[in-house]
């Protein structure tokens, strides 16, 4: 476990919890892992490729992989996801994680109404307008190094330390971090879930707050197109290192030890027995 965090503190504080899976760490690195999961390599387009006409959307997409997908066999596999320039997956991703800016315009059109006679949409907007006006007001922070990485915490060896800590839980489970969070700093709104791709909710929104001096808590996972790398009912509650910190150390000062919490454990355990997870 990483140094300064009691790993007994974090084992008895999910415990509590009632979360068996760990939570992940994400960071930047220019050490590529040794094991996980990754994205084949692939020549990442820019806006100056896209206004020569000169991008390959077919290999694009028939490449295509998904930042949640590979999260999710990592979290089968107890390793790490990592992303990078050279492996992006998609271009989503690739402008969430901070490898791509500005975002492509054709994808201004494919998360909203499309092209006429070449592409659908996603209607995730309502227009290529209101998605150019997203992606400036998201603004993602320039990857500080050349992979981006997700890892169990346990996994982490000094000098690494997370930016942010991931988890992965059922609203019972998320009741608890949700009240928690204003617990341990005070504020009323310390959770915030705004619109976005599910890897925007991981990582790029978190850090935006951050960068503006915010701990905040973001809660994820309602992108409809990465659902199917999520359990059902299942969300994403992410949180700055010092606001996992806190967490983990002052759990045992707040309602999860009393009488109320205890309630809520039997139908985390009620809940479990439900989806087979016991």
């Amino acid at each position: 476990m990483i140094a300064g965090l009691d790993p007994q503190q974090v084992s008895g504080f999910l415990e509590t919890l009632g979360l068996e899976e760990e939570p992940l760490g994400l960071f930047y690195t220019d050490t590529q892992p040794e094991q996980g999961f990754s994205p084949q390599a692939g020549l990442l387009p820019d806006a100056a490729a896209e206004a020569k006409g000169a991008v390959n959307w077919g290999t694009l997409f028939t490449d295509f992989s998904c930042v949640l997908g590979n999260i999710w066999r990592a979290r089968k596999q107890k390793t790490a996801a990592y992303f990078s320039r050279e492996h992006f997956g998609c271009l989503g991703g690739a402008f969430y994680l901070g490898y791509l800016k500005p975002q492509l315009d054709f994808i201004a059109h494919y998360i909203s109404s499309g092209i006429p006679n070449q592409l659908p949409g996603e209607h995730y907007l309502e227009s290529p307008e209101v998605s150019r006006n997203f992606f400036e007001t998201i603004d993602p922070r320039p990857a500080p190094a050349r992979f981006c990485v997700f890892k169990p915490l346990s996994r982490f060896v000094e000098p690494e330390r997370p930016e942010l800590v991931i988890f992965f839980a059922r609203v019972e489970i998320l009741c608890g971090l949700n009240q928690l969070a204003t617990f341990v700093t005070n504020d009323f709104e310390a959770v915030q879930s705004p619109f976005g791709a599910g890897c925007s909710n991981l990582v790029t929104w978190p850090l935006r707050y951050l960068s503006q001096g915010k701990l905040k808590a973001v809660l994820g996972g309602w992108d409809p197109s990465d659902r199917k790398f999520l359990k059902t009912d299942e969300l994403t509650f992410t949180v700055p290192w010092e606001l996992f910190r806190r967490l983990a150390e002052r759990w045992p000062e707040s309602f999860l030890t009393t009488k109320t919490w205890s309630i809520v454990r039997k139908k985390i355990a009620r809940s479990k027995r439900v989806w087979g997870e016991e």
